[in-house]
């Protein structure tokens, strides 16, 4: 996985000692592969205010939500990450109003304004947080392959990476299936949800293995756009 690790990693023995303990085969057509064959769909889930709603909605948010569990015939898993919220972009771009404002009153005001910001990130710990429902999918092997198939595995190849590959594609429809499933499950509680892309994967486990301390630049991008794309 070079895209996960960078080239003196890749390159030297430390890299090597590491990469066994990633279980990520690869990432191909916005599915993660796993060493063991399985396979993985992220959907990146948006939030709702709970405490904000009457008494009456949260009783159907809970409802509605046992019954989205209660319909999962297959493991699902949570996983919420927090990162410093990076405000630097927002500073340049007040920064660049400031320098072509040529009202004074106005250029004094977003100068007043942005120190005001920064001070604010400076006493305050703000946090962006990110949900995400990571979908898995077992292939059952029929038969372990045995001294013949090795055999014809060597000799030949092509038509051995054919078969491989309409059994990804198989067992890609099925996961994104599960992933249909969810969206609908989660829309009846108002919680919106969107495929994660390759690039966007990439980037999660990135992060996911070199913790950094701002958020990410491409996943939140996508709660904008967190329209689900049927397949």
């Amino acid at each position: 996985m070079e895209f996960l690790h960078s080239e003196k990693l890749i390159s030297g023995k430390k890299g090597a000692s590491t990469q066994k303990y990633v279980d990520v085969e690869e990432i191909k057509d916005d599915v993660i592969v796993l060493k063991n064959g399985s396979l993985r769909a992220i959907l990146l889930v948006s939030s709702i205010n709970f405490d904000l709603k009457s008494s009456e909605e949260q009783d159907a948010i809970i409802g509605q939500y046992q019954n989205f569990l209660n319909s999962l015939d297959f493991p699902i898993q949570i996983v919420i990450s927090s990162r410093k919220f990076n405000i630097k972009p927002y500073l340049d771009i007040l920064e660049k109003k400031e320098i072509q404002q040529e009202n004074e009153l106005l250029k004094f005001q977003i100068s007043e304004y942005k120190n005001f910001v920064e001070n604010l990130i400076k006493v305050s710990n703000i946090v962006s947080k990110f949900f995400y429902i990571v979908i898995p999918f077992y292939p059952v092997e029929s038969r372990e392959q045995g001294l013949l198939d090795k055999i014809m595995a060597i000799f030949n190849p092509r038509q051995i990476t054919a078969e491989k590959k309409v059994l990804f594609e198989t067992y890609k429809n099925q996961l994104w299936q599960r992933a249909d499933h969810i969206s609908a499950g989660l829309s009846g509680i108002g919680v919106r949800v969107t495929l994660l892309k390759t690039e966007e994967i990439i980037e999660l486990l990135y992060n996911s293995y070199n913790p950094s301390v701002f958020t990410n630049t491409i996943i939140k991008n996508r709660l904008d756009e967190i329209d689900f794309e049927k397949r």
